[in-house]
């Protein structure tokens, strides 16, 4: 694929693109609704993508800090850290009048835009751009839809994978070879409305920063099950390492959970995933914090050789989940 000369002047871009880009990464507690930002990163990029200027900082969630084991921020990192209705104002400028650009840009403004609202704010975002989105609309030769995959397609090195401010800058280094070879093919970039939260109704309390649980996975509380509609997708198989999961697939969990269990069960079910009760030689995969315990639903899943992944790597791989109907492999 050839790209744009880099000499190529703001006169002859495309009038139909935007003039300006933020390119943003959050780290978040979890990925449920009541989850918080612990960290966010912010790349300007102009109209032809080139680095004007960066931004990161910390955020103290205001509860325990969730996956440390992803984002590395512990709660004694973040004690000092300033709240988030401390620096929406600081954000804000950093977004105004640009389109919000990230990997899996639905995620990270809607943990944007939670937050505004608990600000009692209005994040300055009218428009969002999903690098993954993108990378179909262009066809890139991808193994799979991951950051990393991305930066390493176009030579981009990461040095610091789930630390907001790298992960922001490989991507912006990434969607510049991007936006010049969308430019180049005349491919209509992939925009979408961002509307804003105006109300927040919070959830009850969860432990502040300095009273996190102790050992690695907080216990749940027990509920009733829910019923949930039944999922629309046809079940495309087991789930594969390195590939990512595809709408339709049948995931059971085991265990306890650092993100309450049925948090984290909607989370799969919005990105188009069964959730099974049980464990059966359909069962795609099974998450568990504990691959070693003797419960029914592990025994069970070795028997049926039923792939095992554990909560952090289940979390990281519903940021990328595939549609139904389309090869785990694009």
């Amino acid at each position: 694929m050839t790209m744009l000369d880099d000499r190529m002047t703001a006169a002859a871009w495309p009038t139909a693109y935007p003039q300006g880009y933020a390119v943003v990464d959050v780290e978040t507690t979890g990925l449920a609704r009541d989850d918080r930002i612990v960290s966010a990163a912010v790349y300007r990029l102009d109209a032809q993508g080139d680095v004007e200027d960066y931004w990161y900082t910390l955020v103290n969630p205001e509860r325990d800090p969730g996956p440390v084991w992803i984002h590395g921020l512990t709660s004694d990192v973040l004690e000092g850290a300033p709240l988030f209705s401390d620096i929406a104002a600081e954000f804000s400028q950093w977004l105004d009048g640009r389109v919000l650009v990230a990997h899996n840009a639905m995620f990270d403004w809607s943990m944007i835009a939670r937050e505004y609202a608990r600000a009692e704010r209005t994040a300055p975002v009218r428009q969002r751009l999903c690098t993954i989105a993108l990378a179909k609309e262009l066809a890139l030769p991808l193994p799979n839809l991951k950051l990393e995959s991305l930066a390493a397609h176009f030579g981009v090195v990461q040095q610091r994978a789930h630390h907001a401010l790298d992960d922001a800058r490989v991507l912006a280094e990434a969607f510049r070879p991007s936006l010049h070879a969308a430019a180049e093919r005349g491919v209509r970039l992939p925009l979408l409305e961002c509307r804003p939260l105006t109300e927040w109704s919070p959830a009850p309390p969860v432990p502040r920063i300095g009273h996190q649980a102790t050992g690695p996975y907080r216990q749940n509380s027990w509920r009733p099950s829910r019923k949930r509609p039944a999922c629309p997708y046809p079940n495309p198989g087991r789930y594969e390492a390195d590939k990512p999961l595809k709408q339709g697939m049948r995931v059971a969990f085991s265990g306890d959970t650092s993100v309450d269990r049925e948090l984290l069960e909607d989370r799969a079910v919005e990105a188009g995933l069964h959730v099974a009760s049980s464990v059966s030689r359909l069962t795609s995969l099974l998450v568990t914090n504990d691959p070693d315990a003797t419960t029914s639903k592990t025994v069970k899943a070795k028997s049926f050789g039923t792939p095992i992944v554990d909560e952090a790597a289940f979390t990281h791989l519903l940021r990328d989940v595939a549609p139904a109907g389309e090869s785990a492999d694009e």
